[in-house]
């Protein structure tokens, strides 16, 4: 007799679904200061250049969501004891700041005064939620070591508002213990990372890799592992075009040498059929070897074959590229063939 299979709820299933269907791409316009203090300024890069944005799971987004939801009930909290709290601004914004020209910066969660270790000095607020073996970590080593991550995303928005301490508020998943913990400002150290962020904004071409070893535990689940240890080609948005910088000057700008103008936001996600691929991106698995009225010619080093990135007949586009699950059959006259004759396109 087969066996009985599982039965599927599909309430829960649409519940998680709910949460997929309206989570955004997540490619932020600008690089993070939750981020900045990442381990690997490669990793940083790909991400400010939108090469290909991460997707959760609609369980992981509701478990991000309930970290969000736990905000508000701190701030309850902390109101509670006696701290002023401040979460909005007066229109109702949060409080962002920015730096390197409007690409890089964040959002904070709240600044406050009145806590009882200093309650004259204001405070820049993070809150945050662990599971139960980092909150251990957090207890025992303290922010700095623990999540330093988190301590770098303080520096800098002490940094940049002027306050000189910033509490940092942790809540147990498992315990609903509170971690608390007053970080100093360091200028140094905020220095140091706001340099980080601009060299890693300006940067033509990407950092090199954090480990040559496709092995290395923090390459190993890193989302990027196929675009810098296999033949992940980059999403074809402007990020990840050849003919478009970042400008120093303006708030967030980018601007297209192809088109000769400054690209907003929603053209940057979209692209144009005029995208080139930045080619160190496909070096992995492919050199570039010319340039042909516009397009790049390209050595499959997987075979040998050519291939032009650029218009159709000839070429392929960037999102072909990217949709090209065997990137070997680039180039090969077959699939070329194939293509032409029934008119279609490489898609995933």
């Amino acid at each position: 007799m087969a066996a009985i299979p599982d039965p599927v709820h599909q309430t829960v299933a649409a519940i998680f679904k709910s949460y997929e269907d309206r989570s955004e791409d997540g490619n932020r316009p600008h690089l993070g200061a939750s981020l900045i203090g990442h381990s690997c300024a490669r990793y940083l890069w790909l991400t400010f250049r939108w090469a290909g944005a991460e997707q959760f799971a609609g369980r992981l987004l509701r478990l991000f969501d309930t970290g969000q939801r736990e905000e508000a009930r701190l701030i309850e909290d902390l109101r509670r004891i006696g701290v002023q709290v401040f979460d909005r601004q007066p229109d109702g914004r949060q409080f962002k700041v920015e730096a390197c020209g409007g690409h890089f910066g964040g959002s904070m969660d709240a600044a406050g005064q009145g806590f009882p270790e200093a309650p004259h000095a204001w405070h820049v607020i993070e809150f945050k939620t662990s599971n139960t073996k980092a909150f251990k970590d957090l207890q025992k080593n303290g922010v700095q070591s623990a999540k330093p991550m988190h301590f770098a995303q303080m520096q800098i928005y002490m940094h940049l508002t002027g306050m000189e301490r910033a509490a940092y508020l942790c809540v147990s998943k498992e315990t609903d213990d509170i971690h608390f913990e007053r970080i100093e400002h360091d200028e140094a150290e905020a220095d140091r990372l706001i340099a980080r962020a601009e060299r890693i904004i300006f940067a033509a071409e990407p950092p090199v890799k954090l480990s040559e070893d496709p092995a290395w535990y923090e390459c190993k689940f890193c989302h990027f592992h196929a675009h810098c240890h296999g033949t992940a080609a980059p999403a074809a948005t402007c990020r990840s075009c050849a003919h478009v910088t970042p400008e120093r000057a303006g708030n967030g700008r980018w601007s297209c040498a192809h088109h000769d103008r400054d690209l907003s936001i929603d053209e940057q996600r979209a692209g144009c059929d005029q995208h080139r691929v930045i080619p160190i991106l496909l070096a992995n698995w492919a050199e570039q070897t010319d340039v042909v009225d516009g397009a790049v010619l390209y050595r499959n080093k997987i075979t040998g074959n050519k291939f032009l990135n650029g218009p159709r007949p000839e070429g392929y586009s960037s999102d072909e590229i990217h949709a090209c699950a065997d990137k070997g059959a680039l180039g090969e006259p077959e699939l070329k063939a194939f293509r032409d004759e029934f008119d279609g396109e490489v898609v995933a």
